[in-house]
Order: structure tokens, then sequence, then C-alpha cells
């Protein structure tokens, strides 16, 4: 096999999408980023030659190749068309399935180890993109505008519009369990529904609350709830799971619990597909269904931490709006659940998990007046799938429109999440699925909001006493080293959302990138200049390498996302990148440059 060698030449297709690829395409797509990123782009097993990627798997010795549509700085290049693979005779098609088969015998090879889940995983996640894309065909979303005062149907829509997920995961949409079932209940479906609710014996209840008030929304659902019981709200999918559990029949049997039935105003599936949200509150429930590479339930840490975290990073969160008005946290103050007596006379474990429900603040109460809040995820789309999408928002503006537009996005996005770490030893996780941008009546970002507590942690030097004041089985879940909280920021601000936004913008604009990263080195350098330097936002600045989660090599492993590792990425920030003077993969020593 012939040595890889870097020969740019012509991009073969234009950078914007014509339009959705197939289902195979986007898994075959995916998968590659996943290897460029994780394996084959640190081994110095890739190069570009006359517009197309070439990926070699040195071990199973198969070179692959695609079209390109256009490079990027960062090693995150945008594919169109089919993956092919050398042969004796020159280039044969490659389908998602060999793909797949590839990769598996790669990564058992490199780590001696095999994983038996993985390709039904991927075949999976096929499954699931094709059923996206088959209701995205039935629905025809973003054929129109919402008018304007209907920001709640944007918002919806923008959660909703997700069809190919995250692109440097192997299996983005999997999901365990019957596809009848979650079907009904997936965001990609435009899923939905109303909720069932229990009565629950008030002794039964577990509950806590970080403010007066902060269970209202979930004793709203219903208001003829018996003498002596609680309402608990349930997901329906999570209902129809834990069923069958010996001790919930019981204690149906028993009258302990009652079963009202389903009621009120429906809930639209997020993104995230557990979170539901109703246009006043978000409820977070736990589904006992692996989405990617977790199990989606409120582990009991998580129901006290959310609480906890809310209570008590309330003076942090105050001081962050206070000098960052256009960002702010949607808290989430109260959880509910069932103590259901076990064997050994405890909380079972699998049903106060099974049926915790936390309470998240609704978009209203943080959000600024005449804005459209809208996933980030969404505006930041590889294809535009609904008017969320940042093409939407720019409506066929040149360059300068979108830089300016570029240059209002990071000033709200980025101060807030350095402070929250810097200043208060708080570790924000702001992927694309954790922030939504608030945009004005033109279109322009006004607001940002992040979201979910389960991914904040705390640097436990800044937050000593605090943490001594909670169990030690909710603390220590809450906690990140200064080092790995920093890699999880930078991660999560630059790698998932900043480079991701940044590259669909890219897509409108090819020729604007390096001025597009030189933006987002003026914003950490104002930041820097204006409250001050600490030596990780220096090495920043300076153009280290940026942490990247490796969650094909995390999947592969089958380790939780907590302990996932990282690889480094090829820094775009540092000044010689931008001046065009290197590339950012350019291994040249510096002393010889």
């Amino acid at each position: 096999m012939p040595p890889l060698t870097n020969s740019p030449g012509p991009t073969v297709a234009p950078a914007a999408p014509a339009g959705l690829p197939t289902a195979d395409q986007a898994v075959a797509h995916t998968l590659l980023n996943c290897l460029l990123r994780e394996v084959s782009g640190p081994e110095h097993q890739t190069a570009v030659d006359n517009g197309r990627l070439l990926i070699r798997l040195p071990r199973r010795g198969v070179l692959l190749r695609v079209a390109l549509r256009r490079t990027s700085l960062l090693g995150a290049h945008r594919f169109t068309g089919p993956v092919s693979a050398q042969t004796d005779g020159g280039w044969a098609e490659v389908g998602w399935r060999r793909l797949a088969e590839y990769v598996h015998a790669e990564l058992s090879l490199r780590t001696g180890v095999d994983n038996e889940e993985f390709l039904a995983q991927i075949a999976s996640s096929h499954q699931a993109v094709s059923t996206a894309l088959a209701a995205r065909t039935e629905r025809q979303p973003g054929t129109g505008e919402h008018d304007a005062e209907d920001w709640q149907a944007a918002y919806v829509t923008s959660e909703q519009s997700l069809i190919l997920g995250h692109r440097f995961h192997p299996t983005p949409k999997a999901r365990t369990g019957d596809p009848a079932a979650w079907q009904s209940y997936a965001p990609e479906t435009g899923a939905a529904f109303p909720l069932l609710l229990l009565a629950v014996r008030e002794e039964l209840i577990a509950e806590e609350a970080a403010e007066e008030g902060a269970t209202a929304p979930l004793d709203a659902l219903h208001s003829e709830v018996p003498d002596g019981y609680r309402l608990l709200p349930v997901h329906p999918w999570q209902y129809e799971l834990l069923r069958d559990h010996a001790g919930l029949r019981e204690a149906l049997d028993r009258d302990d619990i009652r079963v009202l039935g389903t009621g009120g105003a429906p809930f639209a599936a997020t993104a995230s597909v557990r979170t539901l949200y109703d246009g006043e509150a978000f409820l977070k429930f736990s589904l006992n269904v692996r989405i990617t590479n977790c199990l989606r339930k409120n582990a009991s840490y998580e129901l006290s931490g959310a609480v906890a975290l809310t209570r008590l990073l309330a003076p942090a969160l105050a001081d962050l709006a206070t000098r960052f008005p256009g960002s702010a946290v949607l808290r989430e103050p109260a959880y509910r659940s069932l103590a259901l007596p076990g064997a050994d006379g405890r909380p079972d474990t699998g049903l106060l998990e099974g049926f915790g429900v936390i309470v998240r603040e609704g978009l209203s109460q943080r959000l600024l007046p005449g804005t459209t809040p809208l996933l980030a995820a969404a505006v930041a789309d590889e294809y535009p799938t609904s008017p969320a999408h940042v093409s939407r928002l720019l409506d066929g503006a040149g360059p300068q429109a979108a830089l300016d537009w570029w240059a209002a996005y990071l000033n709200l996005l980025l101060p807030p999440v350095l402070a929250a770490y810097f200043d208060h030893g708080l570790v924000l996780e702001p992927h694309l699925q954790n922030v939504l941008v608030c945009v004005d009546g033109d279109g322009m970002p006004a607001q940002v909001l992040f979201r979910d507590l389960e991914g904040t942690k705390l640097v436990p030097e800044h937050h000593a006493e605090l943490l001594a004041s909670l169990p030690e089985q909710v603390a220590a879940p809450m906690t990140y080293d200064a080092q790995r909280g920093w890699d999880r920021v930078v991660y999560c601000l630059l790698v998932n959302h900043v480079a991701e936004m940044l590259a669909a913008l890219a897509d409108l604009h090819p020729g604007t990138e390096a001025e597009l990263w030189a933006q987002v080195r003026r914003t950490l350098q104002t930041h820097a200049d204006r409250y001050g330097c600490p030596p990780r936002l220096a090495a920043l600045l300076a153009g280290v390498p940026l942490p990247a989660k490796a969650n094909l090599l995390t999947r592969w492993e089958r380790k939780a996302d907590r302990e996932a590792g990282y690889v480094l990425l090829p820094s775009p920030l540092a000044e010689a990148v931008l001046s065009g003077a290197v590339r950012a993969d350019d291994t040249t020593p510096w002393s010889a440059r």
C-alpha cells in the first residue's frame, strides 16, 4: 500500500450540501469522522488528495476514500457521496455494513479485545436514522416559517430536527428496546403525548426542593388527587418498561399506588428523548433505555445533586447573570420519585431511580423578551433540517453579515463559560444539545441559555466547604479535578460547540474559515485582557492541542461517559495557523519553522 501524502488539489463538490444524505451515507460518514479523529488521524494514516480524503486502517490493511465538500482546519472535514475501498483493480464502493465490519476488525486488532455489541449498535443507529428520515418526509418540517410570535413552536421544531445526530459518535441514534415503541416517543418523529399520572401514598413519595413552590409544575398536572396521596407523573414508555416489577405490582394491589390514567396537555419530546416540554416547564424523566452510550436513568445521586446544585450555586449563577446579562442557566429546583421499600426496608433503588423526575425551569423564566430560543445543535447542524438552521437565520446574507453574526454569538457564549470555570470553579457542559440560542426578530443572537445540571461539575479546591456539606454519594459524582474539568470545558465549548457552529457558517462562505477562527481567538483574548489570563487560557491562546472526547473508543471499551478519554486535535487558534504560515495539522517542530 503506498504512503499517504497530502496533496489537497481541488474540492470536488460545493461546501453547502444540496440535500440530506441517505441513511447509508450518514452512517458511513459518521464512522469515517470517528476514525479520522480517534484512530487513523492520530496515527498519521490519513491524507487529502485531489479533493478526496484517504484513510488507512493499518492493522486491517484497508485503504478507504471519500469525496470532500470542504476541508477543515480542525480536521472535521465535510464528506459527500459513498465510501470506497482500494482493490487490486482500483476502487470499489463500500456499504455501511462492510465499513462497520472494517472498523470492528481494526479496533479488535488495535486493542486486543472484542466488542460483540458494536455492530448491532451501529445497525440500531442506522435503523433509527432511516426511521427519522422517513418521518421527516411525512412531516415535511421546515417547509414554512413560524409566525413571529409563535416562538414555542419554533423552539420545539428545533428540538425535534436532529435527524442524524452527533457526527463524531459511532452510534448517534442507537436505542435499545422495541423500535415500534420508541418511535411513539422520539423527537425525530415529532412525538408529543400526555403523561401517565400516578397517585402515590404520601409516605411513599421521595422529593427535595430548593425553594418553596418548586414542585408546583408537578402538582399542576392533575387537580383531583385522592386524600393522602401525591401526584407522580411518569413517562409512558418508562412505565411500560417497569410495569412488571414485582414491587410495583404489589404496591398497585395494596392500593399504595393508583393509576389515574393519562391526561393534561401533551408534552413534546426534546432532543434528549427523555426530557419533555409542555410550554411551561421541562420534566426530565428516567428511561431504562440505552441511547447512544448510556442508560438514561436519573441515578439517585443525580436527583439529589440537581437540587443541591440549584440551591448551593445560586450566588455563583447570580454573579454570572449580572456580569453577562446575555446568558442564563436553567435551574433544576426539585425532583420527585417513588420510595417504595424493598426487601431490606430501604427504598427500592430500581424504582426510586426509574420513577425519578427532575423539574427544570421553563424558558419563560429566563428568556429575554422578543427573542426566540433555538437548540444550538439545530442551528449548527451539518444539514439544514429546520428553520432554526443558521442558513435560514442569515437568509442569504453575505460573508460580512455572517462574521457579524458570529462575533455577536461568541460574545454571548464564551465569556460566561470561562468565568464560570476560572472565577467560580464551575464546569459547565456547553455542548450543542445543552445550549439554546435566543435570536431577535432579525435572526441575530441576543442571549444564550445553558441547561442540564447533570453535566455541571465543581472543581473541589473551589468548593471544599460546600462539598463537605453533602453526602459523599452525592458530592463525589459532582466533581472534576481542575485539569479534567478544563478538558471538559474546552471540549464541550470549542470542539463540540464552537467548531461545529463555525463549520456551518464556513459551509455558507467557504473562504471565511480562517477569519471565523480568528474571531474566536479575538473573543478569547478580549476576555483574557478584561478578566485576567490564567495559564490554561494562555496555553489555549498559544495554540496547544484541543482535547476531543473519544466517543468511538469509549463506546468500544464500554466505558461510562464520565470515564471517557480524550484525543488531541491540532488547534486552529495559533496565530501562525490563522496567518496561513502553517497548517493546523502541521507536525513540523516549532524550532524548524
